[in-house]
């Protein structure tokens, strides 16, 4: 059988399979069968790239790296020696894009897009870090363009696979709290710098650098060790600071049992912000209206050393990061990041037996995708379209608080995909792209 036919059977297999039909009817475009040899290229491959595209090479062929930076290019080169580099993605996709089947994205927060989704119209599976996108507008695209192209696609946030994160999730959907009213969810981050002014001085961009490849679709600006390696993710024209950087993984438990879309409002309390960078610390609420399976519920961000009462948690100890959902009945407290250090019942509820589906493992579904199978969990289509799009609203309200104390509540009409009383944030919705790229 050729590998076109093998494809168009395991997409057929794909659409008659339960996990088809429970996750909204999504078989990859150009399914592979079990026993054919995935080629994939990674965006991406110092810093979290590093894992990402050993997870792929450990699950194929690398046909083509690429990142902005020589010396992490070269390095991963030594354990894939046969794969061409590229300092640009659009070169590239251009050169040997008939060649790859899936892409992996592990660049910074404001080039997921643009690189995903010009993989994924030429039909490339695709793998993108957490959070999957820089705006919301970036991230309705990406899920839409998924689905349209049929792609086999998951986010990396790696506690989506974690038996501990879904049994939590387990517990709550079969009613262990109650009604559920509110969620507390904090982190340790950020451990970069933010609330700082744009440097002044104009440091030479290194030799192994390049540097407009780095700046994408960002408006141009010259270079700064500020900037990269590391900590672009405090700054607005390339991350999407403690919460974007986090949510992803510390919200992810609440939002999946939970279903936390499209907020009424949202409000936050910071320490005040230059429009530079985010601030060094913020406190955000959203409320989510009732649904056909819950109660209105309000949930509560805390990042910067900010933390939720201690009396919330009882005698439970307070750790650096953690969800704690409250329900009528009792209280569901998963510290970690992933919800990975056990869970606690408190005031009163008791754990009940459940069930819930355990995972081959993060990059393990997508493979398995890929190939036919059911569609990896967090895949952009039902899921982390849906989990990065509630995460980045939280910035609406961050933008909009800019002196320290509480700002603007901003109103969300999420069919329209606007902010009703806060037209200053719309360039925050939907960024403006710069240097020819485009979505």
């Amino acid at each position: 059988m050729s590998r076109t036919n093998r494809r168009n059977f395991l997409k057929t297999s794909a659409a008659i399979g339960a996990g088809y039909w429970a996750l909204g009817g999504i078989a990859p475009r150009e399914s592979l069968s079990a026993n054919e040899t995935i080629n994939f290229a990674s965006i991406g491959v110092g810093g979290k790239g590093d894992s990402d595209s050993a997870d792929a090479g450990r699950s194929g062929n690398m046909v083509a790296i690429c990142d902005i930076d020589d010396n992490q290019l070269n390095r991963a080169a030594t354990k894939w020696p046969n794969a061409k580099k590229f300092n640009d993605f659009r070169k590239m996709f251009d050169e040997v894009g008939k060649s790859i089947d899936a892409i992996t994205v592990s660049t910074p927060d404001h080039c997921h897009a643009v690189a995903s989704v010009m993989g994924m119209k030429m039909g490339k599976h695709c793998f993108t870090q957490k959070p999957l996108t820089h705006s919301v507008y970036e991230a309705r695209v990406m899920r839409d363009v998924a689905r349209e192209n049929k792609c086999a696609t998951q986010m990396g946030n790696q506690g989506t696979a974690a038996n501990s994160l879904r049994e939590a999730a387990a517990v709550i959907q079969a009613g262990a709290l109650g009604k559920v009213t509110e969620v507390h969810v904090w982190t340790n981050r950020p451990v970069w710098p933010q609330g700082k002014d744009r440097p002044k001085d104009e440091p030479p961009v290194p030799a192994h650098i390049h540097w407009a490849e780095w700046i994408g679709p960002a408006p141009t600006r010259p270079y700064h060790p500020d900037y990269h390696p590391f900590k672009w993710r405090g700054w607005w024209d390339f991350g999407t600071g403690a919460l974007g950087d986090m949510a992803c993984h510390t919200l992810n438990m609440p939002y999946m049992a939970l279903d936390l879309k499209d907020p009424v409002w949202i409000q936050a309390e910071t320490s005040g912000h230059n429009k530079e960078t985010y601030p060094s610390w913020s406190i955000i609420t959203f409320l989510y209206p009732e649904n056909d399976k819950r109660g209105a519920v309000k949930l509560f961000w805390y990042d910067g050393g900010k933390l939720p009462a201690q009396e919330l948690l009882g005698d439970a100890k307070m750790q650096s990061s953690g969800a704690l959902v409250i329900g009528d009945k009792g209280k569901l407290y998963a510290p970690g990041d992933y919800a990975e250090r056990g869970l606690q019942m408190l005031g009163g509820a008791e754990k009940p037996e459940v069930e819930w589906v355990r995972s081959p493992g993060h990059f393990e579904e997508w493979v398995r995708a890929i190939k036919g199978g059911e569609p990896a969990r967090s895949n952009f289509q039902d899921y982390a379209g849906g989990l990065t799009e509630t995460v980045l609203l939280g910035n609406l309200a961050v933008w909009a608080a800019p002196e320290p104390g509480t700002g603007k509540k901003i109103e969300w009409d999420a069919k329209k995909m606007e902010a009703t009383n806060a037209p200053e944030v719309a360039h925050i919705i939907k960024p403006e792209f710069h240097n020819g790229y485009t979505l």
